[in-house]
């Protein structure tokens, strides 16, 4: 994927500038002193000096979730954020050629927010969002005289170019709709006692239950109360649902449509589907 990024950097580049008949040379080597040493044309050099996983632009949500009408999840970890990071420099026989040649990236460079999505091919195709371009930020490379010492060349200007990409490692898992959970309350315990205290737990066992109403009838109209417990339970735009606190047992969920009672459904608690229809 990198590599396919450097690509289309050297593309950008290229019609950006823009450079001609080949008059400047685009080479992504260590800027070491026995590589500078050999050039005799005009060069840029885009020296790929670092990669960050970018946490603020990941986000806080470490899972998105589908839910498929045939009773199926698909779970997907979200994807990673990753910082590629570039020293530009310029390199010519003439200092007033460098900076000329640094001018017209820097100003390439700044015009663009965003990769532009026709240089996005092979494994960059497909990323979920646009590809942002940081140019010269003041919080990146903060002593650069550190990185030419380790590159064992003369310092010189640079302009630090930060591409963000997203790279998805993870594959989908799918499984069946969670339709119910079991809450126990009481005391942690060691295996050789566990099957003996959960056998008396059944007090302080509570179950979650989900599922899902199926009706012609308008879902913002209809309304939902456990009879048993007096609660409403609030129902989703597609029809889902779910009650929590409930002890094992038997209950009744009566549908009220313009508060008015529809239906009565009993309710079995635990059960192994919860698709109710009206």
């Amino acid at each position: 994927m990198i590599e396919d990024l450097d690509d289309a950097i050297r593309q950008l580049l290229i019609r950006e500038i823009p450079i001609s008949h080949n008059e400047v040379d685009i080479s992504f080597n260590q800027p070491k002193r026995e590589w500078s040493a050999r050039l005799s044309r005009p060069t840029l050099n885009v020296f790929f000096y670092d990669i960050r996983e970018n946490l603020r632009l990941r986000g806080s949500q470490q899972w998105l979730i589908t839910r498929h009408n045939d009773g199926t999840v698909t779970q997907k970890r979200n994807p990673v954020r990753v910082d590629i990071h570039y020293l530009v420099t310029a390199w010519a026989s003439d200092s007033d050629d460098e900076h000329s040649l640094l001018s017209r990236t820097l100003l390439a460079l700044f015009r663009l927010p965003y990769l532009p999505p026709d240089l996005l091919t092979r494994s960059l195709q497909g990323q979920p969002t646009p590809v942002p371009i940081q140019v010269a930020q003041p919080e990146t490379l903060t002593n650069p005289s550190d990185l030419w010492n380790a590159l064992d060349n003369e310092v010189r200007p640079g302009i630090v170019l930060t591409i963000t990409i997203t790279m998805d490692p993870y594959a989908p898992l799918v499984g069946p709709m969670v339709r119910t959970l079991e809450l126990r309350v009481g005391q942690a315990v060691f295996p050789a006692h566990q099957q003996e205290l959960l056998a008396e737990a059944g007090e302080n066992a509570y179950w979650t239950i989900g599922g899902t109403i199926h009706t012609d009838l308008p879902s913002d109209q209809l309304e939902l109360f456990v009879l048993e417990t007096g609660k409403e339970v609030t129902l989703q735009k597609d029809g889902r649902f779910t009650i929590g606190k409930l002890r094992a047992g038997a209950y009744t969920l009566e549908a009220r449509l313009n508060q008015k009672p529809l239906k009565s459904i009993p309710l079995a608690v635990p059960s192994p589907d919860y698709d109710l229809t009206l």
